[in-house]
């Protein structure tokens, strides 16, 4: 059983940088394509990074490209999320997931995910 759990959500002003971090209980973590997923009230789950270690390939959305940052600690089994120049758009509740194969961009490739931590922005 492989648990992914984040943390480090909050509420913070536009133009302001949070960190969020997630802690995996797997055994060969630098297999997995980790990603950031987020929702908003009302709106369909959205892709935000996705970090695969084996294929050395980092993808964003075009929405956080520029001002967020995936990273990955294989040691410590740990992703991050990077988050600076906060907008009131990223206000959601984001969640930490991991893929078996590839860098996939849609949710329904991602096989094992986190609660998730929520991320207010006001403005």
């Amino acid at each position: 059983q492989v648990q992914l759990v984040e943390s480090g959500g909050g509420l913070v002003q536009a133009g302001g940088s949070l960190r969020l971090s997630c802690a995996a209980s797997v055994d060969t973590f630098s297999i997995y394509s980790m990603a950031w997923f987020r929702q908003a009230p009302g709106k369909e789950r959205e892709f935000v990074a996705v970090h695969s270690w084996l294929l050395d390939d980092t993808r964003y959305a075009g929405s956080v490209k520029g001002r967020f940052t995936i990273s990955r600690d294989n040691a410590k089994k740990s992703v991050y999320l990077q988050m600076n120049s906060l907008k009131s758009e990223d206000t959601a509740v984001y969640y930490c997931a991991a893929a078996r194969r590839g860098t996939p961009q849609t949710p329904r490739e991602y096989v094992y995910w986190g609660q998730g931590t929520q991320l207010t922005v006001s403005s």
